[in-house]
């Protein structure tokens, strides 16, 4: 076969190859370091250790570490009491990398969200504190980060509509929130989530129709985001466009469908279209989330006993009250909801032991459903001053003059009056209780 040979032409040498004594000589040393090296890296004191081993602990990078949160944000994990969640995730991060300012800032947006499921004012309060403190970390961190300054007006928004804080307060955080908001929106026009929660923070300034037309821009500019079509949902809602609302929470659980909030949210307004049967699905929906992801939410259960207290159904209503006592026995305001519910069912009696837990706090003897001892709550939200009309009015429907409430009915009633004297709605409440107790005072024995 006819062959070409490319390249340099081969060479055939017959001399012989002299050995060149001074490179052997530097082989052999080489060698000599080389086994001493090998020695020592295996030295029984440990004074070496062998090269390229795995470390002890596998490193992960930042991105990984996000991606966990992210995943357990993406299936509704947001948090979990019993298990890890998002928030652990993201704390996690900042365990090895605190000068992030962007993963702080997400943690603080979590944080903001989670306050959502959560069902007491108390509880709600700690959170949205942790959200602010995370948001300020972040904020030293990157001043001049849009998206930073965006979350952080969300965080001061969200904080002045809670129920806990003073006017003063209130005030104070959605004027910094106004101001963290424009300054997003300067440092990057095309922010969407700025926009959005810009929009936010008009509709809690009752500005409603420039919320409306920010939040309109924000879907615009960013309609793969959830928070866009939340917000946007949530400004329609105020405006009482319902239908359109619902398609925008609709369009953000097509982003995140595990968020049991959003479900909850489009019950609340299918609820107050006394659209009850609609409204049981969505809250069942999150029930559903909850059960997959392992978590014992008792906010559904409370969202399903409403509905059907509304709808006249007090026995389920009461059942679903119940399981949601179940779910968490120590929390007050549970009790608070579920004795609102035997009011309206007219079980007086049923309601007495229920709203004492919620107003005055009872030991675990004297907790009839949940069989736990459980704090009163504090008289610092109208919430919660609903159930001490509540409870003034149950003790003195019940008082007779072989069993007279009265006492404690006025005592309670007093403490409404200290608190809420200005209040119409209570005053005309503690009003009826009183002139009830003074009837039967004014009333003989028999």
């Amino acid at each position: 076969m006819n062959r070409k040979l490319t390249g340099k032409r081969p060479t055939f040498n017959t001399n012989k190859t002299t050995i060149n004594y001074t490179f052997v000589m530097i082989l052999v040393a080489l060698i000599g370091v080389g086994l001493w090296f090998a020695s020592q890296v295996h030295d029984p004191e440990g004074r070496f250790e062998p090269l390229f081993l795995p470390t002890p602990t596998a490193t992960r990078t930042v991105d990984s570490l996000v991606l966990e949160g992210e995943a357990y944000f993406e299936a509704g994990k947001i948090y979990d009491p019993e298990g890890k969640d998002a928030i652990d995730a993201y704390y996690d991060v900042l365990e090895r990398h605190p000068d992030n300012a962007q993963v702080r800032a997400e943690l603080a947006r979590l944080l903001v969200y989670s306050s959502a499921l959560l069902s007491t004012t108390e509880e709600r309060t700690e959170r949205l504190s942790l959200a602010r403190q995370e948001i300020q970390q972040a904020s030293d961190l990157a001043p001049s980060d849009s998206t930073v300054q965006a979350i952080k007006a969300l965080v001061l928004d969200w904080s002045s509509t809670s129920t806990a804080a003073s006017q003063a307060e209130k005030q104070d955080w959605i004027n910094q929130a106004e101001q963290a908001a424009n300054l997003a929106i300067t440092l990057d026009p095309n922010n969407s989530l700025a926009l959005a929660f810009y929009a936010e923070v008009l509709l809690d300034q009752n500005q409603k129709a420039q919320a409306e037309e920010h939040a309109r821009r924000a879907v615009q500019q960013g309609p793969e985001l959830m928070d866009t079509h939340r917000v946007y949902g949530t400004v329609l809602e105020s405006l009482g466009e319902y239908v359109y609302a619902i398609e925008e929470f609709e369009k953000a659980t097509e982003i995140n469908p595990n968020l049991t909030f959003l479900y909850i949210r489009i019950g609340v307004i299918y609820r107050a279209l006394k659209v009850y049967n609609v409204a049981l699905d969505y809250f069942a929906k999150a029930i559903a989330i909850n059960k997959s992801n392992g978590v014992e939410d008792a906010l559904p259960y409370i969202a399903i006993a409403k509905t059907y207290s509304r709808d006249g159904e007090f026995f389920i209503a009461a059942v679903n009250g119940e399981k949601a006592i179940a779910i968490n026995p120590t929390n007050a305001d549970t009790y608070g909801q579920l004795g609102d519910i035997y009011v309206r069912a007219r079980n007086y009696e049923g309601a007495l032991p229920v709203l004492k837990c919620a107003v005055v706090g009872c030991t675990a003897e004297e907790n009839e459903v949940g069989g736990v001892a459980v704090q009163a709550l504090e008289l610092t939200t109208f919430d919660v001053a609903y159930y001490y009309a509540r409870y003034g009015s149950v003790l003195a429907a019940l008082s007779r003059p072989e069993e007279n409430y009265c006492l404690e009915a006025l005592e309670v009633m007093a403490e409404l009056k200290t608190a809420y004297g200005d209040d119409i709605t209570l005053m005309s409440i503690v009003a009826d209780n009183e002139a009830i107790c003074y009837l039967l005072e004014a009333t003989p024995s028999p």
